[in-house]
């Protein structure tokens, strides 16, 4: 099963086993955070919209670390003027490992029938 979520203004598709970065969550390392904000799920053929969220449906993710992102360089410049400012910036994150996607009202599979291996005559 699979989700989308919105954490940090952002979406995300997740599903169980998935390692993702998102906004800094203020949830210390190793404790398990309940993402609510899901927006549309879905497992094979089925697929659920919520509007906006849909109701029930949670992620279960554990925080597996705190970090820093890779530095960017912000330069502002105004030609003739001598105006010149330069800044870098790294945003923070949480990386969660995401562990269940729960919601109760997803249909249940329908059983395929199997193919025989009769030769047809």
């Amino acid at each position: 099963m699979y989700a989308i979520i919105e954490t940090g203004g952002k979406q995300c598709r997740v599903q169980e086993g998935d390692l993702i970065r998102v906004e800094k969550l203020d949830v210390p390392e190793g404790e398990k955070v309940v993402l609510d904000k899901v927006l549309a799920v879905g497992e094979g053929e089925s697929f659920l919209v919520g509007t906006p969220f849909v109701p029930d449906a949670q992620v279960v993710a554990k925080v597996r670390r705190q970090g820093k992102g890779k530095k960017i360089i912000v330069f502002k410049y105004k030609p003739k003027k001598n105006y010149r400012r330069k800044r870098g910036h790294r945003q923070l994150f949480t990386e969660l490992l995401v562990e269940e996607v729960i919601y109760p009202g997803m249909p249940e599979k329908r059983a395929e029938p199997e193919a025989s291996e009769e030769p047809q005559e």
